[in-house]
């Protein structure tokens, strides 16, 4: 049986390295490299970019966007890494946890757009909630979500890792003030939301890792639900999940560390609080389900491969 062909574009990112490591052992595949002088020419690009069966678009927004462009061949199916076609009609979002109709659509697409980290914590917690009807459409939202610093590329890493580094750095950081984080329209449009949330993201001094928390009021939840029911719509919506995984229900969980499922693909939710309030956190790796994790799952389910191949 023949190799598919596998090519990355942005092969010497963080995202692109990532998913390099995942599958370089792979007797599947056959990855195709471009030598590291050409990677910035154009017609060199173009004929990896339309002689593969799978492309890795690894790139920033605009990178992407030319790379899409610069590929004729109908055949070849397309994962896209970065922002910019998310919230497109003619992609399809690279989310199988969202419903089974999701994951076929996926099986089926040409062109997916891989999920941001930030938007996978919260489309996680919410669009369940919102498809079993506790959460209404137009709740007031509020969500903050830490993250270690390899999700800021290899500038920020750069930083973060200098001996000469600035002490601020050793503190937690909330950037995003404006409101316009590039991850809001996926998180409104695939939670299924009117409108999008009140957005802190925070950047901390540790490697990889992520807690994405939604804080809701019971009373403003449609039926009142207590925490316990809560979890017992995500439970029922993951039920048959292969990486996002409902922590069972309880009143003190302790304390819950941003770093706790760094180096794997899973997802975890934990539902904490009581009659009046509930807090629902995602935990999972910025460069696991939260990115390059993400893609490589998203790969095998468009090969009709097992969903894990790579990723356990």
């Amino acid at each position: 049986m023949a190799k598919t062909k596998v090519y990355i574009d942005g092969q010497s990112g963080t995202t692109g390295l990532q998913i390099h490591e995942r599958i370089s052992s792979r007797e599947d595949l056959s990855l195709m490299r471009i030598p590291e002088e050409l990677r910035h020419d154009t017609e060199e690009r173009k004929k990896y970019l339309n002689d593969a069966d799978i492309v890795f678009l690894c790139l920033p927004d605009d990178g992407a966007r030319e790379a899409v462009a610069l590929i004729g061949n109908p055949h070849v199916r397309v994962i896209d890494a970065s922002t910019a076609h998310r919230t497109s009609p003619d992609w399809t979002y690279g989310f199988p946890e969202l419903s089974p109709e999701q994951r076929e659509a996926i099986a089926a697409s040409h062109r997916v757009a891989n999920p941001g980290c930030h938007a996978t914590g919260f489309i996680s917690c919410t669009a369940p909630l919102v498809r079993c009807g506790i959460l209404p459409a137009d709740y007031p939202l509020t969500c903050y979500s830490l993250t270690g610093y390899s999700g800021g590329g290899k500038k920020m890493i750069a930083g973060y890792e200098s001996p000469d580094k600035d002490p601020l750095l050793c503190t937690p950081g909330i950037y995003g003030l404006s409101q316009t984080h590039k991850h809001l329209p996926e998180m409104q449009m695939y939670s299924g939301l009117s409108f999008a949330p009140a957005f802190h993201p925070i950047v901390d001094d540790y490697y990889k890792g992520m807690a994405t928390t939604i804080l809701l009021h019971n009373r403003l939840l449609n039926g009142t639900p207590t925490a316990g029911q809560i979890c017992e719509c995500l439970e029922s919506h993951y039920s048959q999940s292969r990486f996002v995984h409902v922590r069972p229900y309880s009143e003190d969980t302790g304390t819950l560390y941003a770093g706790t499922l760094a180096g794997t693909n899973r997802l975890e939710l934990i539902v904490t609080g009581n009659e009046d309030r509930t807090a629902v956190t995602a935990l999972f790796d910025n460069l696991g389900k939260g990115a390059s994790g993400a893609a490589v799952q998203n790969m095998n389910i468009m090969l009709g491969m097992d969903e894990g191949l790579g990723l356990e």
